[in-house]
């Protein structure tokens, strides 16, 4: 299963968060950039795997690459599966 984004940064994003690393610490703007971007990847996998009748996915993995400059492309997949209760006495 994958979900795939693919996120550019503003303007005025490149500038508040030009603006927070001069401070240093956390860059909130790039932090919520990447937060919103794997929600929605994480989202497309589990509607994909919906779809084809899973009901679980294991060994799930995040993947980015820059496509260009500001530019980012967001992977998210893992296998998708079928998960049923084991009878009793087992």
């Amino acid at each position: 299963m994958r979900g795939i984004t693919v996120r550019s940064r503003s303007i005025v994003g490149n500038f508040f968060g030009g603006l927070q690393s001069l401070l240093g610490g956390n860059i909130t703007i790039y932090t919520n950039l990447c937060e919103r971007a794997r929600e929605e990847t994480y989202r497309l996998m589990c509607e994909h795997a919906q779809q084809l009748g899973a009901n679980a996915i294991i060994g799930m993995h995040y993947d980015a690459t820059e496509l260009m400059p500001g530019l980012t492309e967001v992977l998210c997949y893992g296998t998708a599966v079928q998960v049923t209760a084991a009878a009793p006495g087992r």
